[in-house]
């Protein structure tokens, strides 16, 4: 049997960090995903997709995501159900994620026409090209440390 999601999809809203009881990290996050159907007078529909990620994979996109970020996120999905408060029976399907990526650096997100979505002075930011630098430099060889590293 196969249960595997791979979606593409912005953050709906900022991704909440908590701890279960016995100290495991999660993350509870919401991706809107456009769908390939339209609506009826012509306009684009999008799901919202509820995602879960555990671990190193909840820090870190409760590090580096933020609403509005294009993410990637591989996982599976989960269908699980409980009585609410009210005794009602609630089901649930969610994805479970094994891999999250963050696709866009916070400055591409600043840079997009549709901004009514958060943006802070927290991005990162280009560096300009330099039309001094020779054409035969090897940029293949660089000295980088892993603090240097936004990941």
């Amino acid at each position: 049997m196969i249960n595997q999601v791979v979606l593409v999809g912005r953050l709906t809203r900022d991704p909440e960090l908590r701890r279960t009881q016995s100290g495991l990290t999660v993350c509870s996050f919401t991706i809107a995903v456009d769908n390939r159907s339209k609506g009826p007078n012509g306009e684009r529909t999008a799901s919202f997709i509820p995602c879960t990620a555990w671990n190193k994979s909840a820090e870190f996109i409760s590090k580096f995501g933020s609403k509005g970020i294009l993410v990637g996120v591989e996982g599976r999905l989960n269908q699980r159900s409980y009585e609410s408060k009210d005794n009602r029976q609630v089901n649930v399907v969610e994805v479970i994620c094994d891999n999250v990526q963050v696709l866009e650096r916070r400055s591409d997100e600043s840079r997009r026409e549709d901004s009514g979505l958060r943006n802070d002075d927290q991005g990162y930011q280009a560096d300009p090209v330099r039309d001094e630098e020779p054409a035969d430099k090897n940029v293949d060889a660089f000295d980088v440390t892993d603090d240097d590293l936004p990941f």
